[in-house]
């Protein structure tokens, strides 16, 4: 486990964490009604729902305009653990929120149809596929299973839940791609890259 020191310091000055307890723990508050809602506690840790606050926390590149693309990233659709779930399903919820909030038909939500649209009463629907993740691997692996199942006091050695190992093995998959491609640009010429027929016979 390459990473699991420094993470476990990183989480302790991150956050007050909550005190170690086993997965799936019947203390979990229940899911909220408002998928909105229960986004931005899943995944950002707030309790309160602001549709302006919500439009910009989900503007990704703060132009003040909602595109398909911010729609995929809000709900996690891109996620690798939405990896099995059809294109077209996908294609269909993005143009279902876009019915909702750009009735136009302009392809796009702005800050203004967002706020208004929401107090019209109009809501972001449950489309069943979780609470949105679109933080990177750290940020994921933070909020949803070190704070909930760990403590400031915890060593690399109480790190063997399946998730605490999944994220680890995740992290030296992507050191040792990033050594790879450190190696391959040192050379003037990469081996791999050559066709067989091009290549010495030994």
């Amino acid at each position: 486990m390459k990473l699991a020191t420094s993470i476990i310091a990183a989480s302790a000055c991150l956050h007050t964490v909550i005190a170690h307890g086993s997965h799936g723990s019947a203390n979990e508050e229940p899911k909220p009604d408002d998928w909105a809602l229960w986004h931005l506690e899943e995944e950002h840790h707030i309790s309160n729902f602001d549709a302006a606050s919500f439009f910009t926390l989900h503007d990704f590149n703060n132009d003040g305009i909602w595109t398909e693309d911010e729609i995929r990233r809000t709900y996690g659709m891109d996620d690798a653990s939405l990896k099995d779930i059809p294109g077209e399903q996908k294609t269909d919820a993005v143009k279902q929120v876009l019915s909702l909030f750009d009735p136009e038909g302009n392809g796009r939500i702005t800050r203004l149809q967002f706020a208004k649209y929401s107090m019209d009463g109009n809501k972001l629907p449950d489309f069943g596929f979780g609470p949105g993740h679109h933080g990177d691997i750290e940020y994921e692996y933070e909020i949803h299973h070190f704070e909930k199942f760990h403590g400031s006091d915890t060593t690399e050695e109480d790190l063997v839940h399946p998730e605490d190992i999944e994220h680890f093995r995740m992290h030296d998959m992507l050191e040792d791609e990033q050594e790879r491609i450190a190696v391959e640009q040192s050379q003037s010429i990469v081996e791999a890259n050559i066709p067989m027929k091009f290549r010495k016979q030994q």
